[in-house]
């Protein structure tokens, strides 16, 4: 008797699973809300999914599989996002969704490298999965990845280090599935500031890598 009462104690925590709310906007890098095509599905495996037609998602998750989210419109650059579980406060994840001009670059913000060499830092991968995950739902698409460093040091050097670092995240998503041949790449090195201010503040913003679209 003391055993079937300690089984049907735990049964309950078995077969409970946490729900999960995920929601968020489309917007422009104005906040301007964006109508959009939103597609979701499980992620890596695409099992579960749905389909949206707004500038707002909202979606219901369980357990712990992450989700891929990506929202498209005419004249923007797809944008997916992957959102896992573990981010959720109070059974809630918030993740808006920023969509840049076709023609624009998308510079991806959270790319970190060791300090003068073109090793990626592992807390890059998530958005770098984004990308891999954007490219794999636009089979079609393909892409140029521009490196920048500051202009202090060496201009050949800086270029040299810029290219480095593009092949390094280029290598990174071949990895991951996608052809090569979807994928060029550009050094700028120091030649194209977009702070230029002479503090550090404005030579973390220089040393970055952008993304442009060669064909959708």
């Amino acid at each position: 008797m003391m055993r079937l009462m300690i089984l049907w104690s735990v049964l309950p925590l078995v077969c409970s699973a946490q729900e999960i709310t995920v929601k968020g906007e489309v917007v422009d890098v104005l906040g301007k809300r964006l109508k959009s095509n939103i597609v979701y599905k499980s992620y890596p495996t695409g099992g579960i999914s749905g389909r949206l037609n707004d500038s707002t998602y909202a979606f219901t998750i369980f357990g712990s599989s992450k989700y891929q989210v990506t929202a498209e419109v005419d004249g923007y650059i797809p944008r997916t996002v992957i959102v896992d579980p573990k981010e959720a406060v109070a059974g809630l994840i918030t993740r808006n969704i920023e969509l840049t001009s076709m023609g624009g670059t998308l510079v991806l913000n959270h790319l970190i490298f060791a300090q003068g060499k073109a090793i990626i830092d592992p807390k890059s991968f998530p958005e770098l999965d984004e990308v891999v995950a954007m490219l794999k739902e636009n089979p079609k698409m393909e892409i140029q990845l521009e490196g920048h460093t500051d202009n202090r040091g060496n201009a050949e050097a800086n270029v040299k280090l810029s290219q480095s670092r593009v092949e390094a995240v280029k290598k990174y998503m071949v990895s991951k599935g996608i052809e090569k041949g979807r994928i060029e790449t550009k050094a700028y090195g120091g030649s194209k500031p977009i702070a230029t201010k002479d503090i550090e503040e404005a030579r973390a913003k220089n040393r970055r890598v952008e993304m442009r679209v060669l064909k959708d």
